[in-house]
């Protein structure tokens, strides 16, 4: 009889998911059928198989057969499908840059998702090395500080090190647009990840299965980190008009004091949204992309 273990799910490239066990050692895993809900960061029950040697040449060493409840599960939607991007994470990274310019929508988006799994938030501004550059960005995110979210400034290339202490204890997810310089402060940070990941891609034959959804990297005994793709659109097609709404943070003291139930916040008389933007209580274009989001949800 094939014995049963757990483990975490550390990478994954097509159906392959290389999981780490409880002993530290790492094995690949396939799922059964065709359609696969297993994550980075999940904790899942294995059935071994024996030595990485099968009949189908794929080097499985396990057979995923269940995935334990999750703390957390981030994803994005559109109408169509939905992508799985980690699970049982804490807290949420988003890296935006000086240069090239970021997405306000996407950051926006990425925040009402993070609200949606009760994540904790930090916004890190990279490539402030660009000192004019820097400027222009620092203001974008003027309306995000005065809201009370977290934003750090750093230069990936000269110095991680006030990162560190804001990854203490969690398991993070680290988010961001393609340029933004996500992969210099992973590799910044974690010197051996480029190395992990070469020895990874080989035995998993990436040469054949190159998305890879996310990998999860430990920093010390209670800390990980989780990187990802770069991202250039975050569907939120899974969150209600409500649940899209409570994730404008800012929006919370406002909320059921329109004329009407069931106000857009777009054109309605007696919107107490629009009124306190006019009073400039809330940012005008925070408002403008809820908007947008809202009725835009993929």
């Amino acid at each position: 009889m094939s014995a049963v273990v757990q483990g975490q799910v550390v990478a994954a490239f097509g159906r392959q998911y290389l999981t780490r066990l409880a002993d530290g050692s790492e094995i690949i895993c396939l799922t059964r059928g065709k359609k696969s809900e297993v994550v980075c960061g999940d904790t899942v029950t294995i059935k071994l198989t024996g030595e990485a040697s099968t009949e189908n040449g794929t080097g499985a060493q396990g057979v995923i057969e269940g995935i334990a409840p999750r703390r957390s599960l981030l994803h994005r939607s559109d109408a169509f499908r939905e992508k799985l991007i980690a699970a049982n994470v804490t807290q949420i990274v988003i890296v935006v840059a000086a240069e090239p310019s970021f997405s306000d929508e996407l950051l926006a988006r990425c925040l009402v998702a993070a609200y949606d799994q009760k994540l904790d938030v930090l916004i890190v501004l990279n490539k402030c090395d660009l000192a004019g550059a820097a400027v222009a960005a620092r203001r974008r995110l003027a309306p995000y500080a005065a809201i009370g979210y977290r934003i750090l400034e750093l230069s990936a290339k000269q110095d991680v090190t006030t990162l560190r202490p804001f990854l203490a204890g969690h398991t993070s997810v680290l988010v961001g647009q393609s340029g933004m310089g996500k992969s210099t402060l992973i590799n910044a940070l974690l010197p051996e990840a480029q190395a992990a990941t070469r020895e990874i891609s080989t035995a998993l034959d990436s040469g054949k299965h190159t998305t890879t959804h996310a990998r999860l990297y430990q920093i010390n005994e209670n800390s990980h980190l989780i990187d990802c793709p770069g991202v250039q659109a975050f569907g939120l097609h899974h969150l209600s008009f409500g649940g899209i709404e409570q994730g404008f943070v800012e929006f919370a003291k406002y909320l059921g004091q329109c004329r009407f139930h069931d106000c857009h916040h777009t054109h309605e008389p007696g919107c107490a949204l629009r009124n306190a933007v006019e009073a400039g209580k809330i940012d005008a274009r925070r408002l403008e992309l809820f908007q947008h989001i809202s009725m835009n949800k993929a």
